[in-house]
This record gives structure tokens, sequence and C-alpha cells, in this order.
């Protein structure tokens, strides 16, 4: 049977996998049919009434005409954020803390994923220097994240009775999938999204995710590729388009035969072009990092309105500069005579066709185009294109003056409370840099034999490496959006160079904008100094533990005064005490350690006192009144003996009414503690919620048992101890807690290095770690916090002092 059920949860997870890759290639598909729409109406209506008002000198009304379109849109994509402020910006940075196991409250929300996908298309739509591509990524993390849960906090009447995927565990790696399947439909990229989410997303990753993930990315692909080829060229199931950004083909012309697409010598020009992208990058990351703080400090605490306003302001801005650089600064150029033989391929006319007809000749004679307006007046992807493809020449001083106006505009919107994302503008703005590069190789050192294309493509590489950092995924990448595989060598040496340059100065975008809001990222590997630390060294020493058999009052007590999210399961180990109290060094320095904290005791405890008084029960209320002090039973009593013969599990309690919350001496505080195991709030949550208990008369075999799919019946959303009714449970009840502790966790001794804990934290995904001394005694705990970056400097910083 066990076999059976094991073969029917893979079956369903391959299921599951395979709808969430097509969903999310679906909500490609939605946020590109509308950019599309909107981008077409509004540029048709914008560029009519400019060749209308060229005439009759009423420029300024397509000014307005412009203006209204883009801050209508820019309004409503800012309005939604409002509604959903965690779908503002491009959503990597969020999934990459989720994925690194920090839950940020929202982030995975079907609420989230309307406002972020419909947010995407306005904001796009509205003419801001923003991509479609990075919220993608978040999309299909949300799908990934919600699909196979098959419940939402938003639509409450959805609720299917679905047992399967009911873990931390099984959720992260649907989101890996999805966050895949989302880079995939955008690039056309299924390997690159496979890998994106290897490289940059997943913290835990196990063998059998990567063929799951590789099917999901996959189903995305072919979904959009499948139903974007229908409905634009009425040719259903031919798979022209692979992604919302495609680049098209790199092809010389039949006639020139001196043409490659790169040679060996062009190969010095693109690491140059890499250590010029990877500045640049750290410079776009330092103004944006700069931005980001002031908006926290100046924009942020201010009423929510003020972040509309500041978008509109932003819309307002760009809409300005495109209206004017491309009337006033952009040059008539001669269009391209030569055209394509017959016997070129379809696609490579298709794109040249595409090419061709975005070109825009505002105020130029015939036969010639205005180059600055065919790049601004363009959707992004079309102005990729045209960096990419245009055979006919862009003037060095408009690639200059866009390069600049697009670097510094797409810094400053990037940030805003408006979805967004940063690969396309990146693109955009490098393609623009390696076309002036080419640009300036042709005419001044008289290199004729290069292609301008190969040069917009390593410009873009450049560029984005040195932005957001990634290597392997953005190669791959790149590779599969240009169906180029020659290009693999040079894009790879470029990636490495601008991000050995980037990293040099500073980080990539995304740890910059995760470091910006404190999240308690993991890296991947300490550094070599902190091995002088010990386990000892960070530790939690001051635990908050529970009994295997605890009374309610005291389980009441600790879930409302603490915020942990696991306790230790321990019973007290009295007979070496007073060897342990001298021989044990570690305990001696937390003696030390924790005086001070032994002072407060008497305020902590009449704080738990007042918690202890919201209980409903009248019989508890007045044991805090009259706070009764616990008599240690007579030593003759052999309770241990009683308990057998009351037939206890083997974890016996010896002092049931003694809660860890009491106030204790110096020397109770410190005795020695058995570990068991760890038992989670959200368990003991459920255990109190269901009533699982028994009372002093009876054996703890009468304690009702709750089977794995009931106690993880309310997953993800436990209730809080807050706000349950527990006027019906008897204070003086006990709970077993033993069925349902984890027996086995890992643990570490008190002399590990720190590296290795680090490891094991890190590659096992987990979120508690006991430290645990040579004979079983549970000395402290180790959570995320006390591994993350600033923690360890600080404790590094002590151990220095203390030598």
């Amino acid at each position: 049977l066990s076999k059976q059920k094991a073969q029917r949860y893979e079956a369903v997870k391959w299921v599951l996998v395979f709808a969430i890759g097509v969903c999310t290639g679906l909500v490609g598909l939605f946020v590109d049919f509308f950019v599309r729409l909107f981008t077409q109406l509004k540029f048709q209506v914008v560029q009519s009434s400019v060749e209308e008002c060229t005439e009759k000198g009423c420029l300024a009304l397509s000014l307005l005409e412009l203006l209204g379109f883009n801050l209508t849109f820019v309004f409503l994509a800012s309005l939604l954020v409002l509604i959903q402020p965690v779908a503002a910006g491009s959503g990597i940075p969020e999934i990459k803390c989720y994925l690194n196991g920090v839950k940020v409250p929202g982030v995975v929300r079907l609420r989230t994923v309307v406002c972020k996908a419909t947010g995407v298309l306005f904001s796009v739509a509205g003419g801001l220097f923003v991509g479609k591509e990075g919220p993608m990524i978040h999309s299909g993390a949300v799908v990934g994240a919600g699909l196979p849960q098959f419940q939402s906090i938003s639509l409450r009447k959805i609720q299917f009775n679905f047992p399967y995927f009911r873990s931390d565990r099984d959720k992260r790696d649907f989101v890996s999938a999805g966050a895949a399947a989302g880079v995939a439909a955008a690039f056309g990229a299924p390997i690159g999204g496979t890998l994106f989410s290897l490289e940059e997303g997943s913290s835990f990753w196990n063998q059998g995710l990567t063929w799951k993930v590789l099917f999901c990315s996959m189903a995305a692909t072919f979904t959009l590729n499948f139903f974007r080829s229908g409905i634009q060229f009425g040719s259903w199931g031919s798979f022209q388009l692979p992604g919302l950004l495609n680049f098209g083909e790199f092809k010389c012309s039949e006639s020139d035969k001196k043409c490659h697409l790169w040679t060996a010598v062009d190969l010095g020009f693109f690491i140059l072009m890499g250590i010029v992208g990877g500045l640049l990058g750290a410079t776009f990351n330092c103004l944006n990092k700069r931005l980001a703080k002031y908006r926290m400090r100046n924009v942020h605490p201010k009423p929510k309105l003020v972040r509309v306003l500041e978008s509109l302001l932003v819309s307002l801005t760009t809409t300005v500069v495109v209206f004017v650089a491309s009337m006033v600064l952009g040059e008539c150029r001669q269009m391209s005579s030569s055209r394509h033989s017959g016997n070129d391929t379809l696609s490579l006319q298709d794109i040249s066709e595409d090419v061709n007809s975005s070109i825009k000749t505002f105020f130029c004679p015939n036969e010639t185009y205005n180059d600055m307006a065919t790049l601004f007046f363009n959707p992004q992807e079309s102005a990729i294109l045209q960096l990419f493809h245009q055979e006919g020449t862009f003037s060095p001083v408009t690639l200059s003056l866009f390069f600049l106006l697009y670097f510094l505009l797409s810094c400053w919107t990037y940030g805003i409370s408006v979805p967004s994302g940063l690969f396309v503008p990146s693109l955009l703005c490098g393609a623009a840099f390696g076309r002036l590069v080419a640009n300036l190789l042709k005419s001044y050192i008289g290199l004729d034999h290069i292609y301008s294309g190969t040069f917009a493509l390593i410009g873009a590489a450049a560029f984005l490496g040195g932005v957001v950092r990634m290597t392997i995924s953005l190669t791959v990448i790149l590779i599969e959006s240009t169906n180029e595989i020659t290009y693999g060598l040079p894009i790879m040496i470029t990636l490495m160079v601008a991000k050995w340059t980037g990293d040099f100065f500073n980080k990539g975008i995304y740890d910059i904008h995760v470091n910006l809001r404190g999240v308690p990222l993991l890296e991947w590997e300490t550094g070599v100094e902190m091995d002088k630390l010990r386990a000892s060294d960070i530790m939690e020493p001051n635990l908050t533990y529970v009994y295997p058999h605890t009374r309610i009052q005291s389980l009441v007590s600790i879930l409302r005064t603490t915020v942990h999210h696991a306790f230790p399961v321990v019973t007290e180990n009295r007979g070496n005490e007073r060897e342990f109290m001298k021989g044990n060094q570690l305990i001696s320095n937390n003696i030390k350690f924790k005086k001070s904290s032994i002072l407060t005791r008497a305020g902590e405890q009449r704080k738990r006192s007042q918690s202890m008084k919201s209980y409903p029960s009248s019989e508890l209320r007045n044991m805090c009144d009259e706070h009764i002090a616990t008599e240690e039973p007579p030593e003759k009593e052999d309770l241990l003996q009683q308990m057998l013969e009351r037939r206890y599990t083997p974890y016996p309690n010896l002092y049931p009414d003694q809660s860890p919350s009491e106030e204790w001496t110096m020397e109770e505080r410190f005795r020695p503690l058995t570990f068991h195991g760890l038992i989670l709030r959200s368990q003991l949550v459920t255990l109190l919620d269901r009533g699982v208990c028994y009372s002093e008369s009876q054996s703890s075999a009468s304690q009702p048992r709750l089977s794995h799919a009931e106690m993880s019946e309310d997953y993800p959303r436990y209730p809080d101890i807050h706000d349950l009714d527990l006027t019906l449970l008897n204070p003086r009840m006990i709970v077993d807690v033993t069925p349902y502790m984890n027996p086995s966790p890992f643990t570490v001794s008190p002399n590990t290095h720190v590296s290795q804990v680090f490891n094991l934290f890190r590659t096992m995904g987990l979120r508690h770690l006991p430290v645990v001394n040579a004979v079983g005694e549970v000395v402290g705990i180790i959570t995320r916090h006390n591994l993350t970056h600033e923690f360890l400097q600080a404790r590094l910083r002590q151990h220095y002092q203390t030598i």
C-alpha cells in the first residue's frame, strides 16, 4: 500500500508541475496580449496626431495626448500596488527570500498575482522604462505556491479536500518550478529558466526536482508559444513565437561575403565591453541603492498617496523626455537599400519586415527615418530588434544620448511603487551601448568586417550581467533567445568579466534590495575567518522548552509569552547536576552571560501572570492571583515508578506543575536538560485547538490521537494562540506531546565549527538546530538569526575582545 501511495504522490506531483507550467504560460499570454493591445492603440493615436501636427504646428496637443495615455496607465498600476504593496518591483528579491526560507508576508497570495500581472501590463503600456519579464517570474512562483494547495485566502469558498503537499518543503519545490516557468515563458528559454531557479532562486535543491522543473518550464514555453502563434499569425500549432521577448535570428546578408557574426579578434573587444558593462552596472546599482534609501526615509513613511504621486512624476518626466528627444535630438538617416535575396529563410524575412515596419519617419523627408524616434516611439522589444537587426545606421550621437537618458530614467524608475522588471530596460540600454561601440569601430578604426548585431547583443549581455550578476543562467537564456550556439563563448566570457568587475564594487541589484529590506538571507557559505567560532559561541542558550507531559496552563503560558517557532522537548536530569555545574565550562560561561537576564525574571513573571489572567478559565485565574508556589515532592517518593505504574510513556514529566516559565533560582535555571526532540508551535496550537489532552486520573494512552492529515489540515495558516477559544479546556489537564514531536532532528555538538553548522543548516533547509552535548543534554539552539552575516560578525568581534 505504501508503495502505491508513493507512486500516486509522485504522479500527482508531475500532473501539478505540468498544470503550473500551463497556467504560467497563460498568465504570460494575458500580459502580452493586453500590453500589445494598449501599446498599439496608444502609438496609433499619437503617431497620426504627430504627423498631422507637424504640418499644422500643434505638437503640444500630441504631447498632451501621449501624457493622457501614459499617466492613466501608470495611475492604474500604482493603485493596484496600493491594494497589494508586495506586488511592487520585479518580485525577484521576494521570491529569492522565499526560496531561501524566509516567509515574506503576502508574497505568494492570489491577490498578489492578480495585482502583479494586471499592474505590469499597465506600467509597460504606460511607457515607463520597465519590463514585463521580472514580474513573470514572480507570477509563476505565485501560481506554483497556490495551485497545489487548492485553497485561497482571497477566495475562501474555494476549498477542496486535497491532502497532498501540506508542507513547506513541497511548497518550496513548486515555487521553484513556477519561477523557472516564468523565466521560460518570458524568454522562450526552458533550460535557462531551470538554471535560473537553481542559480538565483532555490537554496535547497534535490536531483528529482531538476527534471520536474524542466518539464514545468517546457510546458510554460509551449503553452505561450502555441497561443501566441495562433493569435498573431492564425496558424495554430506552428510554434513561431517561443517567448515574450524574442531576439530574432542573427545572420549576415547573402550579398556580403566578408561578414562574419564574430571572429577571434573580436573577443578582445568583447572582454573590454564586459569590463565597461561591469562598471556601468555597478554605477547603476550604486545610484539605485541611494535612491531606494532616500525613498525609504522620505517617501515610504508618508501617506500612501505620495507613492502614487511619485509614480506619476516619473511617468510625466519619462513621457516629456521621450517626446522632446524624439522631436529635437533625432537625426534623419538613410533607409537601408539592401534587400534580402529570395533564398533567405522565412523567419529572417519576417524579422526584417518587422524591423522595417517599426521605423518612424517623424520630421524626416522621404526615404529617411528619425533614428531617435525609432528607438523611443516603439515598444521596447521592437527597439531591441532594431538595435540587433536594423541594417541602416544609428548615429553615434543618437546612441550616446539614448543610452544616457535610458540609463538615468530606468535607474529612477526601478523602485517606484508599480510592478516593474529590469531585464528589458537593461538589455535595451546595453544594446545601445554595444551598437555605439560597433559604430565607433567601423567609423573611426575602419574594422569593416564586424557585424553590428553581435556587438549590440554583447553590449546587452555586458550591461545586464553588470546589473544582475547572474552567470550560467543568463548565458543560457541569451543563447536560447538568439537560437545561435556560436554566441555561447563570447556571451559567457562577457558575462564573467562583467560580473567580476561589478563584484569588485558592489553586489547585484537584487541582493542590494534584499539587504535594504533587512531580510535575514543566508549566503551560500560563510567567510574563512568565521571558523574561529564554534556552535557554542553563536547559539541562543536561553531556552524555552516543554516537557513530554505538560499541563495545558503551562503550554498556553509559553505560547502566549514567546514567539518561538519550535520548542525542545526535555526532561530534567537531576542525577548528575552537581558534576555538571562544577565541570562544564560552557554552563559556567552561560551563567556569567546570563546574570543580567536573571535579574529581570520578576518582571517577566508579572507579564506572564497578566497573560495568564486573560485565559478564560476561572480556576486558572485564581491560581495566577494567588500565585501558589510549587513545593518539591519529598525525595523518598519514586515518582518515576508511580508514572510507570500509571502506564505513562517513557518520557516522564517529573514535576507536572512546574512549567519552564516560573521564577527559578540560578541553579535551577541551568539544571541539565535531557533532549528528546523538537515540537513546532503550529503542532502545539493544533493540539490545543483540537482538545488533545488527558486528565491526571487517566493514563496518556487515553489521549485522543490525530493523524498526520489532521495535524496539517490548517496548513499553511495555522490558528493563532490568542484567537483560540479555550473555555472548554481544564487548565489542569495534561498534553502528551511525544507522539507529535520530531524525535530525531538534526543536532550539533557545542564544539562544531560554524562553517559546518552553516552548511548543515543551509543544505538541509533547517529552521532550528539544537546544540546537544556529549551526554545528550540540550545546551542551546541555533536559528536563522544566529547565522546571518551581521550576527556572525558581531560574535567574531566579541570573540577577539575576549582573547
